[in-house]
């Protein structure tokens, strides 16, 4: 706990096949600007890992990366995780343009994350929004892409597929406006239910995190604030991950 603790902020060690796979995908089909400077695994593994290694010499001659052996040591030292399966990258840090009105697709799903607490929570939001169709996320300035390798690892790479932009909230709000899109907050004040709202495209999603929420400023220049109904009384709230999994899903299911 300790190790994951000192290590979230400022991070762009890539761990494990899952993620480096994304972020090689990623620079082949130029979705981000990140690359990859550097590939170690563990000797000890060169027989088990055969194939991933002789994948990833295959890419570094496309990429232009080193991919050298190590001591598990050394590995270990430099994750943050214990999942990387003796496969770690050095990566360079991606650029996060900022939103535009042009960053909005027509008729598009984007979600904008607003004060999750943490990267691992803010990984899983990721992974989820990605599944669920979503063609871009807005990011407030304060953000957890520091630790892009923690995110990485956390969203099974989703966060090196979608496209990420960055704004302030407020702005995002009035730019997406302008766009045509419907402006959805999830809260509990004057909501309606996420399962009788309209969530038809295109449709600017807002998750705010568990203990913040979304500000007012935001709240208040929302078309629509939804609520997730829960299936027996409880005083609880969902984590923003789980929350964001929902309402994705259900924006989803909409616009089948």
């Amino acid at each position: 706990m300790i190790k994951e603790t000192s290590r979230q902020v400022a991070s762009t060690v890539f761990e494990g096949m899952t993620s480096l796979s994304a972020v090689i995908e990623s620079a082949l089909l130029g979705k981000n600007d990140r690359q990859i400077t550097e590939v170690l695994y563990d000797r000890s593994k060169e027989k088990s890992k055969a194939k991933e290694i002789a994948y990833l010499r295959r890419m570094a001659e496309k990429l232009g990366f080193t991919v050298t052996e190590a001591d598990a040591e050394e590995i270990d030292a430099l994750a943050t995780g214990n999942s990387h399966g003796g496969i770690i990258a050095r990566c360079t840090e991606r650029t996060i343009s900022p939103l535009t009105a042009e960053s909005l697709p027509e008729a598009g799903f984007v979600v904008m994350i607003e004060g999750i607490e943490d990267p691992y929570n803010f990984g899983y939001a990721l992974r989820s929004i990605y599944a669920a169709g979503a063609e871009a996320v807005s990011l407030t300035p304060r953000n957890w892409m520091s630790a892009a390798g923690v995110v990485c690892r956390s969203s099974a790479g989703a966060s090196e597929l979608l496209p990420l932009f960055v704004s302030e909230p407020e702005e995002a709000v009035h730019m997406a406006k302008a766009a045509g899109y419907k402006v959805v907050c999830a809260g509990i004040r004057d909501s309606v239910s996420a399962f009788d709202a309209d969530l038809t495209r295109p449709i600017f999603l807002i998750v705010g995190g568990e203990k913040r929420g979304i500000s007012r400023a935001v709240l208040d220049l929302a078309d629509e604030v939804v609520r997730l109904d829960y299936g027996r009384p409880f005083r609880g709230s969902l984590s923003a991950a789980s929350a964001a999994s929902i309402l994705a899903y259900e924006v989803l299911r909409q616009n089948r």
